[in-house]
């Protein structure tokens, strides 16, 4: 029965939750706009521009894949210490080793908060799951993978477009680029306050902010 609910629950439960998506698309933001915010100084030359929209692509599709495999790494090590918690409490030798073992392996906040009687319903759950496999990495983890590459990669276009569009007008194109960036970090930070049960619209605002001098300062950085 817990076996089943496990599943159950890991089959509904989304690959990125909203936050992981948001932090994601974020990232490429910010990242194309240290190339699009370069733009003004090459003024009307077609070729450098052209060059410019070509590196933004091309590192937002390099990061993306150096982010995917982050987030595979990250994946194996919180599983690894999922699978050595549960070894240390089925093969401890007394129950308050096995406790912990639990309060060792929860965020001590949490951890603090928990009584000895949580901790041992924790205890008793684990020892009567099931055996784990020991893949350290499932499809699940590949396709999470590959939804951060797609959404690392696929925000750099909404700044990229207007330059599409607007092949004769640089200017107009730069304009039109900056009010769908800054557009999407309000947005996303309007979201993530909404998620995080602040106020949206000043949390919309301090995202705007916080995004425009990070990419000003990758700019600065040489970015």
């Amino acid at each position: 029965m817990v076996a089943t609910d496990a599943r159950a629950s890991q089959a509904s439960a989304a690959v990125l939750d909203p936050v992981e998506r948001l932090s994601e698309i974020l990232f490429g933001l910010i990242m194309a706009l240290t190339f699009t915010g370069a733009i003004h100084t090459a003024g009307d030359d077609k070729d450098e521009i052209r060059a410019l929209l070509v590196g933004a692509i091309g590192c937002n599709i390099a990061w993306g894949i150096v982010d995917a495999v982050m987030y595979l790494m990250t994946g194996i090590v919180t599983r690894g210490q999922a699978l050595r918690t549960v070894h240390r409490v089925r093969h401890a030798a007394t129950q308050e080793e096995a406790t912990e073992a639990i309060a060792d392996a929860l965020p001590e906040g949490v951890a603090k908060a928990m009584t000895p009687h949580d901790l041992e319903s924790v205890r008793g759950w684990l020892t009567r799951l099931p055996e784990q496999g020991t893949r350290m990495v499932t499809a699940r983890d590949f396709l999470g993978a590959f939804y951060v590459f797609l959404l690392v990669t696929l925000s750099t276009f909404p700044v990229v477009v207007p330059f599409l569009i607007e092949k004769d007008d640089p200017a107009r194109a730069l304009r039109f680029s900056h009010a769908v960036a800054l557009t999407m970090l309000f947005l996303i930070g309007w979201t993530l306050g909404r998620l995080a049960g602040l106020r949206a619209l000043l949390t919309g605002i301090l995202m705007l902010a916080i995004g425009v001098v990070l990419a000003a300062l990758a700019i600065a950085l040489g970015g």
